[in-house]
Parts: C-alpha cells; sequence; structure tokens
C-alpha cells in the first residue's frame, strides 16, 4: 500500500478540519495510515465539538485550534492544506521557506488513484461542473463501470476513497479553483478534463480574475498526448491562449430527440459535455442515453424539490452569483416568484437585475450585503432575516401553476453558516409548509 507509506510515521499539519465531513475524513484517513497528524484550525474547540468527537478514538491526532501557529508549519514532514487557504497565507509561505512540501487531499488522491491504475476525469468551471460530474458519475455507474465519485463534494473525503481504487477503475472528480491548486502543485492534471465556463466569481479571493483562470487551467496544463479536454465553444479561446498540451474539443449540441429531466439549454450543453467523455470511455451509446435521460438535478442545481398546490419549488441553492440566478430564470418560460438575496461578491448585478424584472412576477429577498446593493431597485420587495420566513410568503403568494424559485445570487455569509445550511433551512422549511 504504497499511499500509506506516503503517510506512516510522518509529521503532518493538517490546515482546516472544518464542520462539513470532508476535513473529518482527511483526518480519520491519515491517523489510519499511521501519521503524527497534528490539525489546526483557526475555530475552538466549542465551535468545532461535533468534528472532535467524529476524531476522538484517534489517539495520534493533537490539536491547535483557535490559531494557526508558525512553529507547526516549519517543524514537520509536510502540510496538508484545506481548500481556501488565502493565496499570501503567511503559514504556507513559512512551510515553504523551510522546504516543507505543501499538498491538497483531492490533488493527492489523484496521485495515488493514477499510480493505482485508475483512469481521472476531472471537470472544472465557474458553472455547471457539478451537474457534468454527477452525469457521468450516473452513467458510468448505471453501465456497470467500477467508478468513483470525488472532489467537491459534499461532507466527501476524497483522500479516504483510495483503498477501494484498483486498476482499470475511473475517478470522476469535481474540480473547484482551489483544489485545481493542489494539482498544479503536484504538475498532474486529468487524463480526460473537462472546462465547463468561466464567469466572474470569487473575486473576494483572487485579485483578479487572470489569477482564477490560472487557478482553473491547471485542470490542462500537465496534461500529455492522449489524454483529451473538452470545453465549451465559449472557453475554446480562452483555453487555447493558455496553449494546453494538447487541443480542446468543442463537443457536438445534443441531439434535440434526448429528452432529458433537467430543464434549461444551458443543462443540455452540460449534458453534451457529459456525453463527449462517456464515448471517449467507450460507454455504449444506448447506455449513454439511457442513463443521461434518467437523471434526476443535483440538490441545489435548479433541483425541482417538490409540488404543492399546483405549485411547483425548485431547489438553486448554488446559484452564488448573480449570472447563475440569471440562467435559473431564464430557465423557465413563466414568470417566477423569486426568493434571492444574500452576501455580496463583488460582481456586476445590472443583468440580474434585469432578468429579475423580465422574468419574475414577486421577488423576495434575503437580508446580506449583495441585497443591499439592489434593494434599491427593487422597491416592492420584503427582505427577511429568516428564509423560513421568505419561502412562507413566497408559497402563500401562488397560484396553481406558479413556479417559486430558490436562486440567491450572492454568498451565503451572515444569515448562514455556509451555503450547505442555507440548502439545508430551505428545503426544512418548504417542508415544514407541507406539513
Amino acid at each position: 500500500m504504497f499511499w500509506k507509506d506516503f503517510f506512516s510515521g510522518k509529521r503532518v499539519t493538517l490546515m482546516g478540519l472544518g464542520l462539513l465531513g470532508r476535513g473529518i475524513g482527511d483526518a480519520a484517513f491519515l491517523a489510519q495510515c499511521g501519521a503524527k497528524l497534528l490539525v489546526t484550525d483557526r475555530k475552538n474547540k466549542d465551535e468545532l465539538s461535533s468534528s472532535l468527537a467524529q476524531l476522538a478514538q484517534h489517539k495520534n491526532v493533537s490539536y491547535i485550534l483557535g490559531e494557526h501557529r508558525i512553529e507547526d508549519f516549519k517543524h514537520c514532514d509536510m502540510v496538508i492544506k484545506a481548500a481556501g487557504v488565502p493565496l499570501d497565507s503567511p503559514y504556507i509561505a513559512e512551510a515553504r521557506k523551510n522546504g516543507v512540501p505543501v499538498y491538497m487531499t483531492t490533488a493527492l488522491f489523484a496521485k495515488f488513484a493514477r499510480e493505482a491504475g485508475a483512469t481521472l476525469v476531472g471537470i472544472t468551471g465557474t458553472r455547471g461542473k457539478s451537474t457534468v460530474t454527477h452525469l457521468i458519475y450516473h452513467v458510468l455507474k448505471n453501465s456497470g463501470r467500477q467508478v468513483h465519485l470525488g472532489g467537491n463534494v459534499r461532507g466527501l473525503s476524497t483522500l479516504a476513497l483510495i483503498p477501494g481504487v484498483q486498476a482499470g477503475d475511473i475517478a470522476v472528480l469535481e474540480l473547484d479553483s482551489w483544489q485545481l491548486q493542489g494539482f498544479g502543485d503536484l504538475k498532474i492534471s486529468p487524463d480526460i478534463a473537462v472546462f465547463t465556463n468561466l464567469m466572474p466569481d470569487h473575486l473576494n479571493y483572487y485579485p483578479t480574475m487572470e489569477q482564477y483562470f490560472s487557478d482553473k487551467a491547471n485542470i490542462f496544463k500537465n496534461q500529455k498526448k492522449g489524454d483529451v479536454l473538452f470545453v465549451r465553444g465559449e472557453v475554446r479561446s480562452l483555453v487555447e491562449g493558455a496553449r494546453p498540451p494538447v487541443a480542446p474539443v468543442v463537443p457536438p449540441a445534443l441531439s434535440k430527440e434526448w429528452k432529458l429531466k433537467l430543464r434549461g439549454e444551458h443543462n443540455r450543453e452540460n449534458a453534451a459535455l457529459a456525453v463527449a467523455v462517456l464515448r471517449a470511455l467507450g460507454v455504449a451509446e444506448e447506455k449513454i442515453r439511457a442513463g443521461l435521460e434518467s437523471f434526476e438535478s443535483v440538490e441545489g442545481r435548479l433541483q425541482l424539490l417538490t409540488e404543492i398546490n399546483g405549485c411547483t419549488v425548485y431547489n438553486d441553492n448554488n446559484a452564488t452569483t448573480p449570472d447563475a440566478t440569471v440562467v435559473a430564470l431564464r430557465s423557465f418560460d413563466k414568470k417566477v416568484i423569486l426568493i434571492a438575496g444574500g452576501a455580496d461578491k463583488g460582481l456586476d448585478t445590472a443583468p440580474l437585475l434585469r432578468a429579475m424584472a423580465e422574468h419574475s412576477k414577486k421577488v423576495l429577498l434575503l437580508e446580506g450585503t449583495g441585497t443591499d446593493r439592489i434593494k434599491n431597485e427593487l422597491p416592492n420587495t420584503t427582505i427577511y432575516r429568516s428564509v423560513a420566513d421568505a419561502v412562507g410568503d413566497a408559497l402563500d403568494a401562488t397560484e396553481p401553476g406558479d413556479v417559486v424559485l430558490f436562486s440567491p445570487g450572492f454568498a451565503s455569509f451572515g444569515l448562514f453558516k455556509n451555503e450547505y445550511d442555507r440548502n439545508d433551512q430551505f428545503i426544512r422549511a418548504v417542508q415544514a409548509y407541507i406539513k
């Protein structure tokens, strides 16, 4: 078990534990491999109590909580950093200054999976990567292929999947820009790469769009002859300008005869990318079509949640940018009752305001700094501190045939712990209304 030897007996500093499960799984796996693990997190013991309880059985794990300390990044054999660690982190800089390798868990999984003989499929982009990833995984699994789903998946430690990977398996990875930093560090790229699109996002993290794209581009920068790169037409020239080792391919449009359960033209474009990957993997055409046509929405991505008194309710919680909510609004052929709003990312809101005017019959806004930017342009809207109150008022305002769309267009900071908390609160609010 070469992957176990990589960690066994090593002094490992894990930067970031969190509450969502991914860091917990990483820490447990590293402990099981015999690492001398130090977990460091800015959250304190009380904030992390639920996570710490799940790791209590591991006696080779120690903690520094409520802070990071420089010495923990220089006197170790490796640092494993979480996604979203600042680009200018003094702790990561200290590790590198002292010759300490810095890794990220999804990239390490990719390294070990490739060494085990698996084929790597990676999907990135500002929007659409989750849907493309899950489409590919769904079809492969239904076709009887041995496939592993990882990367930016809620609550999942991708690194902990490695013991189950064997030669001939396929690993399908949803990769955000932060995870791709780790691919750049290891100078690896997937065998089959997909780049859906590039839109303004995370500009509260990246100083420029060029730096954002540079991290995303790690998905193809280290491809080699024989690898494949699929892109949407809108980013082909951008990708070509980065001089990828293999030429980007724009897949043909999905046949109109194929009927998807997914809404919106953008999802047909997502499906076309998935089809191209599946064909490259040798999946039979009839299995591809059957898989695509049976696929349900990914949670929080224009997901049909329920029907209440002749009104349909859609959960598009993961629309965290104005552009994403614009796409969602345009996916309906009628005006919708929209629940939006949240924390500002510093992005252009003018297209969102135009789409609201054109495609919504009523707008309800959740409190936040982003909402503050647009509320004066929507004088007849109500601002809510509770998603449950917004859901109740939205559903009370419906008539048979209406659509209630939860598509925030902004980040979750402020009212919610994170975007998953926002998602769960919305779902609970809808379920409570039904009861």
